[in-house]
């Protein structure tokens, strides 16, 4: 769904876009009204990854050493006030460590967060936001 609809967390399921206006107090809207509200909390969202080849819609279906990478060091240089990076669940964390981690030069904190998609049943959205908020607490 979000391929298809080229936005972050496109699946009307996906607890992401939720859980950021409970954290944040914003009304959900319009995609690039998120965005924006987003930016005026200084919350950037990146992908570990530019693309890579899979079957199917989950993460878990990404065919090892098809991945390219997103310039991440690159991306930091340019914001160097990010201090703390999210991974959105275990598959962004585990590219992250494998294709990132030595990457950074820096002491920002690195959070692994529950995944925000459906796919992750197993904690309630009140779960998953106190989770969450460790990572906006810093």
């Amino acid at each position: 769904a979000s391929l298809e609809k080229q936005q972050y967390y496109g699946h009307p399921r996906n607890a992401f876009w939720p859980l950021m206006a409970a954290a944040h107090d914003f009304e959900l809207q319009q995609y690039t009204l998120n965005i924006e509200a987003l930016k005026q909390h200084k919350i950037a969202v990146w992908d570990v990854l530019a693309g890579c080849e899979r079957k199917g819609s989950l993460d878990s279906a990404i065919i090892k050493g098809s991945e390219v990478i997103n310039p991440l060091p690159e991306f930091l240089n340019a914001h160097p006030s990010i201090h703390t990076i999210g991974l959105n669940g275990g598959a962004a964390a585990q590219l992250f460590k494998r294709h990132c981690l030595n990457l950074l030069q820096d002491e920002r904190k690195v959070f692994n967060l529950p995944s925000t998609s459906p796919a992750h049943a197993s904690m309630t959205f009140t779960q998953k936001c106190i989770a969450w908020q460790a990572l906006f607490s810093h």
